[in-house]
């Protein structure tokens, strides 16, 4: 699977991680930035490359790691065809998925620890959205809302 990743400086350590456990386990990573540490980097330059990177295609899954995973989660979910959820625990991240077809995992850098973070992103990589009547039809509510309130696909 190709994964867009990306992190401002407050998610740069968590994110080179993650980069390295998608990497291991066999996955395409395309890096979106940061690459080095700037303290004064901001993180809709990151989130909405990322989610950029899933809306046309090139990706077809999203992680952004920023301090808190709120403004990354806002930045992102502004792109249409996005439906990025900042995540804490793995059940969030595989219902995600499975239920609300999440294509973006957002990592909160300053909160989430090592082990955690790894329990998430296998959860979310793993899941696949059931298809079951009542998900589309609630994913389609989403969706139409998108159409007309963001001129989404």
């Amino acid at each position: 699977m190709r994964v867009a990743l990306g992190g401002d400086h407050a998610g740069l350590e968590l994110k080179e991680l993650v980069g390295q456990r998608l990497a291991d386990a066999g996955h395409e990573v395309l890096d979106k930035g940061a690459y080095e540490y700037v303290a004064t980097d901001d993180y809709p330059d990151f989130a909405l490359a990322v989610a950029k990177a899933v809306s046309s295609g090139e990706a077809d899954r999203g992680v952004i790691v920023c301090g808190s995973g709120i403004g990354a989660s806002i930045a992102a979910n502004k792109v249409p065809g996005v439906r990025a959820g900042l995540c804490t625990d793995s059940y969030s991240a595989h219902q995600g998925v499975e239920h609300d077809d999440m294509n973006v995992l957002v990592l909160a850098g300053r909160i989430t620890g090592v082990a955690i973070a790894d329990e998430i992103l296998r959860s979310f990589m793993s899941a696949q959205f059931s298809g079951e009547e009542r998900h589309c039809r609630r994913l389609e509510k989403v969706l139409a809302a998108e159409r007309q309130y963001c001129g989404g696909k």
